[in-house]
């Protein structure tokens, strides 16, 4: 457990005090925009590795506490995985390179209109899940890093984005929502299915039938 809690600080240091602040700001200035991403893509793919080993180490197979629900955790999971795929599907301007699109005419398409951040939502709801049907202490440890860091990061994004983009920005946020459906409940975007795609949504099914059929055999356990 000692190594598990050392990488997942490790890993939310390096998301929540560097990435999206000014701390990241003044690398950038330093390094150059292309320079800070490349190393800091490095640094966190072997951080992120640690935390895995870690993780597989510490962890002890057991049964979820609510068996009788599993059937709502499938769908929870099902959620996040559509948040996922589509969101790194689909360009959008919180995407590394998508800041051009927040000068289109209608800047928010597909996903975007549901949530800002959908890639970041679906690995919060993902690790809530596990959190919630699967409470033992290195799961607590693992998932809760995740779910801290993707709820975190997405307003740590937007607050970068205001910084940098101004007025673009503040257009590109006025028809969208950090949290997920609130822009369309509010009126100021609407939900348009047929612009997710249906060859994203497919890769939606492809994705989670993949996971559910290899996570009893690598995990031990059916999914969440």
């Amino acid at each position: 457990m000692t190594n598990l809690a050392l990488a997942a600080v490790a890993f939310a240091a390096m998301h929540l005090l560097i990435a999206g602040t000014r701390v990241r700001d003044a690398l950038v200035a330093r390094l150059g925009e292309k320079r800070f991403i490349g190393l800091f893509s490095l640094a966190s793919a072997v951080v992120l590795g640690g935390l895995i080993w870690a993780y597989a180490k510490a962890r002890v197979p057991a049964l979820t506490p609510l068996a009788d629900l599993r059937w709502l955790a499938a769908v929870l999971v099902f959620v996040a995985f559509a948040l996922i795929v589509l969101g790194l599907a689909t360009p959008g301007p919180t995407v590394v390179g998508g800041e051009k699109l927040m000068n289109r005419e209608d800047p928010a398409r597909g996903i975007h209109r549901i949530t800002r951040h959908p890639f970041l939502w679906g690995v919060a709801l993902w690790a809530l899940v596990h959190l919630a049907f699967n409470p033992e202490a290195a799961n607590l440890v693992f998932f809760g890093t995740f779910a801290l860091v993707a709820v975190v990061g997405t307003f740590s994004i937007d607050a970068k984005r205001a910084r940098r983009f101004g007025d673009a920005w503040r257009r590109y946020a006025a028809v969208t929502s950090n949290l997920p459906f609130a822009a369309i409940a509010q009126g100021r975007n609407r939900l348009a299915l047929a612009e997710l795609g249906w060859g994203k949504l497919a890769a939606v099914v492809v994705a989670y039938a993949g996971f559910a059929v290899l996570h009893a055999r690598f995990f031990g356990l059916p999914p969440a």
